[in-house]
């Protein structure tokens, strides 16, 4: 070993030495240093079914570099959706595990709607399928008793395609 090996070892063993004992303290790196950014958590459980509401979340800053997936990062992205499972306490909200709230429920009433042209039909029908808005969907119309696909829309209604 050369001279200058070991005085690199020397120099190098006289650091982390340092810093073990706290003679020397390593720069601290915030979370906005490394550009991290904000993710939603929880501030109690959530519960599959429930709608979201922003009391029941808060922003947080990221401070693990290694948090990958697609998770919420404004609390804009999870309010008034619905939970698929259960989201515990402070820990990250996975987009995978919100949905919106079903427009039509299975076995309601709704209004089934065709149209082709000027002409419009309109009909009393029963979605066999729960839907959010632009889901499609089977239902059953009522007075005759066929089963009919369709498209929710925004008002409830299901837009009826001909076959």
């Amino acid at each position: 070993m050369t001279f200058r090996q070991a005085k690199s070892i020397a120099v190098a063993s006289l650091a982390v030495a340092s810093l073990a004992f706290g003679l020397v303290s390593a720069p601290r790196v915030s979370a906005e240093d490394l550009g991290l950014g904000k993710a939603v958590v929880p501030t109690e459980a959530i519960y599959p079914g429930d709608i979201i509401s922003s009391g029941q979340l808060e922003e947080v800053q990221i401070t693990n570099p290694n948090l990958t997936g697609d998770f919420a990062r404004s609390i804009d992205e999870v309010v008034g959706r619905v939970s698929k499972r259960t989201l515990l306490s402070g820990r990250t909200i996975a987009i995978s595990a919100l949905r919106q709230p079903f427009a039509v429920t299975r076995g309601s009433n709704v209004r089934l709607v065709m149209s082709m042209g000027d002409m419009t039909i309109s009909a009393a029908g029963t979605p066999l399928d729960d839907g959010s808005i632009g889901d499609k969907v089977r239902a059953r119309n009522m007075d005759s008793g066929i089963i009919v696909n369709g498209t929710v829309l925004e008002n409830g209604t299901i837009r009826v395609v001909a076959k």
